[in-house]
């Protein structure tokens, strides 16, 4: 790989997640010397603007990866376990969004804020998170490091952008619908989102948890390497166009006051404190939207826990970038032959 000219494919080009991966290669200044854009057939034709170029959207095929040195992967799981082989075996390293490979004990899951080492072990393929488990790491690894978690319960706020494109096209069209006395019709969705909330819409498995849930108490469990470390989640699905929010009480074994959390976050990589009682100005996602970094606030005592072992927070962060694109093109960027990051 030439550290400077780098051959990238972009997976899924034309979805959410793909068109922030464009932007965020364009935004950070990554020495991009070919690119390579790949979407379903439906798509093929089509022209991106990358460095104020147009460039060609190709149908996606097990040819494509000649020539690639990484691969930016987010078109699905099922795409994934289908191309992904094809392009490790022609030389290409591979940056996964989807869920296909994340609990794979062989597959790195990273976020680099957490455990960049864990690169170190890939094999051609890394996994991508789920986005509120991006999110969320962010903000909880500094804590793991300084007190221990001895336990976490997540309650997700979770915008219309975490189901892509066509779903955050839908929350605004009710809305407009919903202005104009027009009837609101929820098809990308199971429900109407706009003025309403649901428990999200993936399955639910034996456990009572659905599948959104177990992703995010595994992952998290994966990343930090404690695959003992008690957690609950709820995820809900709400009527926020971008940017998921969360909220998080921690146990810990070592004595951790607010004051200490807060001296500990506002020095942590890819945090942004934002707690300020005085103004009620706290994390948002409106805020949140299109900021790499995670905010953090509402950092307090938690009052059922035993003195300075408990805590709680608030978080919002944008799910487009450190839910996605942002945290793959991270990765790529470590990735990088003269990388120092790691």
């Amino acid at each position: 790989m030439n550290p400077n000219r780098v051959h990238i494919a972009i997976v899924g080009a034309t979805g959410a997640v793909g068109v922030e991966i464009l932007r965020v290669l364009e935004r950070r200044h990554f020495p991009v010397g070919q690119l390579t854009l790949l979407a379903s057939p439906r798509s093929a034709g089509k022209t991106m603007n990358f460095q104020g170029r147009e460039h060609p959207v190709r149908a996606l095929e097990a040819s494509a990866f000649q020539g690639v040195d990484i691969a930016f992967f987010s078109a699905g799981a099922t795409r994934s376990r289908e191309f992904i082989p094809h392009a490790i075996q022609a030389g290409a390293i591979v940056v996964d969004n989807s869920s296909a490979f994340r609990m794979d004990p062989k597959v790195p899951l990273v976020v680099p804020e957490v455990n960049a080492a864990d690169l170190h072990s890939h094999a051609g393929l890394i996994a991508n998170p789920n986005c509120c488990a991006a999110i969320l790491a962010v903000a909880l690894w500094p804590l793991h490091q300084a007190a221990t978690l001895k336990r976490v319960i997540v309650s997700t706020y979770q915008s219309a952008s975490g189901a892509g494109a066509q779903a955050m096209e839908e929350l605004l069209q009710q809305v407009r619908d919903h202005v104009s006395g027009q009837p609101l019709k929820a098809e990308v969705l199971p429900h109407q989102l706009a003025f309403n909330l649901f428990s999200h819409n993936t399955k639910i498995a034996e456990n009572g948890y659905n599948e959104e849930e177990n992703k995010l108490i595994a992952e998290i469990q994966k990343m930090f390497h404690t695959p003992q470390l008690p957690m609950q989640a709820t995820c809900i699905r709400v009527p926020v166009l971008r940017a998921h929010s969360e909220s998080v009480v921690i146990e810990t074994e070592q004595p951790l006051s607010p004051a200490q959390a807060r001296e500990i976050l506002s020095r942590a990589p890819g945090v942004k404190i934002v707690d300020d009682p005085a103004t009620n100005h706290f994390p948002m996602p409106l805020e949140a939207s299109g900021d790499l970094d995670v905010h953090v606030g509402r950092i307090r005592q938690d009052l059922s826990a035993p003195p300075q072992h408990g805590l709680a927070l608030w978080i919002s962060g944008d799910q487009l970038l450190k839910g996605a694109a942002w945290n793959a093109v991270q990765i790529a960027e470590t990735l990088l032959p003269n990388s120092k990051k790691f």
